[in-house]
């Protein structure tokens, strides 16, 4: 089995050197896009590699044409900047034609996060049942074990909680070496993860390896299966009911394919999200169309399993279209919008979900850089019971942080149509006054 694959390896090697990459970057073509065509010798999961590579770019893919019947990848991308420009920039183009040209190496990202030594920081992966303020507790015993938090993204869904985050030693700066230490850091989240509830598997992983955060977090949440909805998820009670994607599966059985369709709101980074859930799903895209020109994206994949079958029962069908709405759904910009900037120290974190919590707000999502001695930090929030957000709430909440660090985007009341959960659905950094702030009574027992 081994000299199979080592062949396997030598083969594709070989069919690479003598068939490297292509890309063609065309400006003229099109009057509002940047064209971007790839061609490539084909491999499972190399389309998720080259949308990765765009979409970490901050790029907007506006349409896409893919085809990768054969041993051959013939991808069209139109893209533009943020703005909705072309792209102009040379050392954005320079990065795209080597990242995705022949001096590329096409690496698949698909590998299982091991320890790798690392001096730049330490990486924690959380998952579990979310609960009112349990990204206030897990913040507060960082700061408790002398860890300082330099990146981190939360999201939440359906119930549950991920987050990738990035930690350092506060004394040092540096990622935590010592083997019983990181241990104990396990422990401890681990034991907040689980609180009182241990019907549903809580996890810790932690680490020294680079990895993609937001394909973590995808693989996270599909482990943890948030695509299974419970019973009262439907509706919101302040909110009304819920909007979903529009995904459809019907075989097409002339030619062996299985064609699903999307029809949802764009948003960046909607296409990373689907091909990620497909191919985690181990389907491989075999031709799709992309249209996400105007508010709505329609998406049109035709599909096999790995195994060379389409899908095979009502069942898998089902499970297919449950887990591509649970991927869209993810990433979800629910509620108010806030954007924090002040000099960065140990212990900001703790503070500021801390104070969201005192006034009985949740957070549905967040991200939180470190850049240069400063912190950037994005939190999506919301009132405990789901619905919008009061401005006086906010205007207390800024008066404490401060006005200049803590800006609001958008009206308070705009974080109602942007809202599309249900009030179960508990977001870590949530109310926590029911809670008798008892769980900050574990951090020193557990200790």
């Amino acid at each position: 089995m081994s000299f199979s694959n080592d062949m396997d390896d030598e083969y594709e090697k070989l069919f690479r050197r003598l068939n490297p990459p292509r890309v063609v970057i065309d400006n003229e073509s099109c009057k509002n896009a940047t064209v971007i065509r790839v061609d490539s010798a084909n491999k499972h999961g190399i389309l998720l590699d080259v949308v990765q590579i765009l979409t970490d770019l901050d790029l907007i893919i506006t349409k896409a044409y893919i085809s990768s019947d054969g041993g051959w990848f013939m991808d069209v991308f139109n893209v533009t900047d943020q703005d909705g420009n072309k792209i102009t920039d040379e050392p954005i183009l320079d990065y795209i034609q080597k990242s995705l040209g022949p001096e590329s190496c096409f690496t698949s990202s698909m590998g299982s996060v091991g320890f790798k030594p690392s001096v730049d920081h330490t990486v924690i992966e959380l998952t579990g049942s979310d609960r009112p303020g349990l990204l206030s507790e897990v913040c507060a015993v960082l700061t408790h074990l002398k860890c300082n938090v330099v990146s981190a993204e939360v999201w939440t869904h359906n119930t549950r909680a991920a987050a990738v985050m990035q930690v350092t030693e506060e004394e040092t700066g540096s990622a935590i070496s010592d083997t019983e230490r990181l241990a104990g850091i396990k422990e401890l989240l681990r034991n907040v993860l689980s609180g009182s509830n241990r019907s549903r598997g809580a996890k810790t992983v932690v680490s020294h390896e680079a990895i993609h955060t937001d394909r973590r977090l995808h693989q996270m949440m599909f482990a943890a299966r948030d695509y299974e909805r419970s019973g009262g998820d439907s509706v919101d009670g302040c909110l009304g009911e819920k909007q979903r994607p529009d995904v459809s599966v019907v075989n097409w059985y002339d030619k062996d394919y299985s064609v699903v369709t999307i029809r949802s709101k764009d948003r960046p980074k909607l296409l990373f999200d689907t091909v990620c859930t497909l191919t985690d799903m181990e389907y491989v895209v075999f031709h799709a169309n992309i249209d996400a020109e105007g508010p709505e994206a329609y998406q049109e994949y035709y599909i096999r399993h790995v195994d060379g079958s389409p899908v095979k029962s009502d069942a898998e069908r089902q499970r297919v279209i449950q887990c591509l709405e649970a991927a869209i759904e993810r990433r979800v910009s629910e509620g108010l919008k806030l954007e924090l900037c002040t000099t960065d120290r140990v212990g900001l974190l703790s503070d500021v979900t801390r104070i969201f919590r005192e006034n009985s707000l949740t957070v549905t999502r967040a991200e939180v850089t470190t850049r240069g001695g400063k912190a950037l930090n994005t939190f999506y929030v919301r009132e405990a019971s789901g619905c919008p957000v009061d401005a006086k709430t906010i205007d207390a909440i800024r008066q404490v942080i401060g006005q200049t660090i803590l800006k609001v985007k958008g009206r308070p009341d705009d974080s109602k149509q942007a809202s599309q959960e249900s009030p179960t659905r508990f977001l870590f950094g949530g109310l926590f006054k029911s809670r008798s702030f008892v769980n900050f009574g574990l951090v020193r027992s557990y200790s």
